[in-house]
């Protein structure tokens, strides 16, 4: 069990990046949160399985359909089991 830590720029706001990111997380069984920043950025903190995190950060590097992702910033952080589901925070 892994956690991570993103900071996703681009234009990834308006345009479903939250929405889209929690259906993934709950597709892909990953929990933790997701919120938009109020320097433009998509902030997500990410705990589960190696394999499914790691799907859920390949999906971030696109994102949803009119989302343009220019930089992810990935950082590792030690795994808490802090979250018991994956939710949008404002």
């Amino acid at each position: 069990m892994i956690r991570v830590h993103l900071f996703i720029s681009g234009r990834v706001q308006c345009v479903l990046f939250r929405d889209s990111m929690r259906i993934k997380a709950l597709r892909f069984g990953v929990k933790g949160f997701v919120k938009n920043l109020s320097d433009g950025r998509v902030e997500a903190v990410i705990e589960g399985d190696k394999e499914k995190v790691d799907r859920l950060i390949r999906w971030s590097r696109r994102g949803p359909l009119f989302a343009k992702v220019k930089n992810i910033d990935i950082s590792e952080e030690r795994y808490l089991k802090e979250f018991n589901k994956f939710i949008i925070k404002y």
